[in-house]
């Protein structure tokens, strides 16, 4: 009879105070905004080290993201809220998550006191796996180099992403925020390996929609920096009560609608679906860009067009 593995689950920590450990671990450490394709094959290296000497996995980030703090004038959106990201390492295998909060004061450690007071101290570093471009410490001034001359003091192990297997992915949290900004959202799943979400809770709109045998449900974003696709009409899915729905979502302002507000709304007709929502949490995945938002010269003319992309993302979901 198969030995059936149990199922690993994830263990967080608000603060690297509180992780405490005396078995060695193998640590990598990063933002790991989106969790893309880099990110996998990093996390892989880190489970697949830690399998081969018996191990403990630690996965050491940051909320809020560096630059919000350090550059808070850029209005940084992410691809994952922190708890998306949860998830996410949670189906990765890693067993441990330290979301420790940066602030301007931790922003000036010292790297010598990073280096002995976190990661050898605090973590149990036995490996350390980071990529080539690494900077680490107060104003990032020390380099992958200088924690190699840590490594040797400290009699940890470094395994280093190189250049060439970090281009050979060709992805970036950076990249997949510009697709998603552009409304690419086909290219920003190829990079994540799975469909771009957001999620929100279903909130009372001003039912326009229902008007025109096109019910929509209205997806409210309680977290403000969560990146949203360019305004436009995309084919989407969620899960409703265990069930996979397809719909088509419009991103922006119903500019057709008369005496419409100007707020940013994120509407979604579920095909053949017709159950109250109000109050439901859904995640929403989002598969194809249909079209931009426009303005038409009637209701019936964009009624025309709502039909037609009804018909588009019905062959799309055969």
């Amino acid at each position: 009879m198969q030995e059936v593995k149990p199922e690993n689950v994830l263990k967080t920590y608000q603060n690297i105070n509180q992780y405490k450990s005396q078995k060695k671990s193998v640590v990598t450490i990063g933002t790991f905004d989106g969790l893309h394709q880099g990110h996998q094959q990093i996390l892989k290296k880190v489970i697949d080290r830690a399998t081969d000497s018996e191990l403990t996995t630690v996965l050491l980030t940051f909320f809020p993201h560096p630059r919000m703090i350090l550059q808070p004038d850029h209005d940084l959106k992410l691809i994952n809220t922190i708890d998306e990201r949860v998830d996410l390492v949670a189906e990765s295998g890693i067993e441990h998550m330290i979301i420790h909060p940066f602030s301007l004061e931790f922003s000036r450690t010292t790297a010598h006191d990073y280096v002995k007071n976190i990661l050898v101290d605090q973590l149990n570093a036995a490996v350390v796996v980071i990529g080539y471009d690494h900077h680490y410490g107060r104003n990032r001034t020390a380099s992958i180099e200088d924690l190699r001359e840590d490594a040797l003091e400290y009699g940890f192990e470094i395994i280093e992403i190189s250049k060439e297997e970090i281009e050979e992915v060709a992805v970036s949290s950076t990249k997949v925020r510009i697709a998603i900004n552009e409304g690419d959202v086909e290219t920003a799943n190829q990079y994540l390996n799975r469909p771009f979400s957001i999620s929100g809770t279903v909130v009372e709109g001003k039912q326009i929609g229902r008007t025109m045998n096109y019910p929509t449900a209205n997806l409210k974003i309680k977290e403000e920096y969560k990146l949203i696709p360019k305004s436009g009409v995309y084919i989407t899915s969620s899960i409703i009560d265990g069930l996979k729905v397809w719909g088509m979502t419009n991103i922006g302002t119903n500019p057709t609608v008369p005496g419409a507000d100007q707020s940013q709304k994120i509407e979604t007709y579920y095909l053949d679906f017709d159950s109250d929502l109000y109050g439901k949490k859904l995640e929403l995945k989002f598969h194809q860009r249909l079209r931009d938002e426009e303005k038409f010269k009637s209701m019936d003319e964009l009624k025309s067009v709502m039909a037609h992309d009804e018909t588009k993302t019905r062959a799309y979901a055969q």
